[in-house]
């Protein structure tokens, strides 16, 4: 870390409000910059935030977190493009649609990601809504579950991962994308996701909607641009982008903030996509 000292100073304040960290003077900078409405309209989380029913909140987030690698113009159109198919009503679409109702889904494709795999989001979204008022509860194992996992989030991601994947025609194809940590991905879609729903501070970006899961338990969703800039400001040593080097920046984060690490999600990113730092 103390080898970024230098750096990090000329590009974040005048001498004169310098702090004695320049690396928190730079992540709080850039968390203040970049955590604010006018973030929204370009990055994915415009999707949910089109919605006011919390349950469209959720399915519509979960889209456009599951879509959200590539060009962010093309993410954003490629989640229009699937709630559009669902009438815009992801909700009541997922909950009581009917068989002929699905031929709507057919020809989607985004990448990898296809009507296959679009199919059997659907059918699992049902599945879990039929039980359930909230997708919160995906997310959160029965206690003693997993008891040879430490960290809660890792916990959730590894339910996750088992309950949607549960269903009885669950595609082989439709595995790789929904992340888990037991196979050592950093998982950072679905850490995005987390994010969105669990971070309330009040700024009008993060929903704040989950509140059986603590911020302080989050795990900064991390890419390849977040992991280089990681790297540049010493946050991170680990040479992979993977599940340890995500704990392990989030271990770094939270020197700076021990009950809301994952707020420097905006700083990172916004430093390595909109700053090129």
């Amino acid at each position: 870390m103390r080898q970024s000292v230098n750096r990090i100073e000329s590009i974040t304040m005048p001498p004169a409000k310098r702090i004695k960290n320049p690396l928190a003077t730079l992540l709080e900078e850039r968390v203040r910059r970049y955590n604010q409405p006018s973030f929204i309209s370009a990055d994915p989380i415009c999707i949910p935030h089109a919605y006011t029913l919390q349950q469209d909140i959720e399915i519509a987030g979960l889209f456009a977190a599951i879509l959200a690698w590539g060009n962010r113009t093309t993410i954003i159109a490629k989640s229009r493009e699937i709630l559009h198919r669902m009438d815009n009503a992801p909700y009541d679409f997922c909950k009581n649609h009917q068989p002929a109702d699905l031929q709507a889904m057919l020809g989607f494709k985004h990448r990898t990601f296809n009507d296959t795999d679009l199919l059997y989001f659907v059918h699992f979204l049902q599945h879990h809504y039929q039980q359930h008022n909230s997708l919160e509860t995906a997310f959160l194992p029965k206690s003693g579950a997993y008891p040879e996992i430490s960290h809660p989030t890792e916990k959730r991601l590894t339910h996750f991962h088992r309950y949607f994947f549960s269903l009885e025609d669950a595609p082989n194809r439709t595995r790789k994308h929904i992340a888990t940590p037991e196979k050592g991905s950093a998982c950072k879609r679905l850490n995005m996701f987390l994010r969105w729903m669990v971070r309330n501070d009040k700024k009008g970006v993060d929903f704040g909607i989950w509140k059986k899961i603590s911020p302080a338990d989050l795990i900064c969703p991390i890419d390849l641009h977040v992991a280089r800039v990681a790297r540049k400001l010493g946050l991170l040593q680990r040479t992979s982008t993977d599940w340890q080097a995500a704990m392990e920046l989030t271990a770094e984060l939270k020197v700076f903030d021990q009950q809301d690490p994952v707020k420097y999600d905006f700083a990172l990113f916004g430093l390595g996509v909109i700053e090129k730092f």
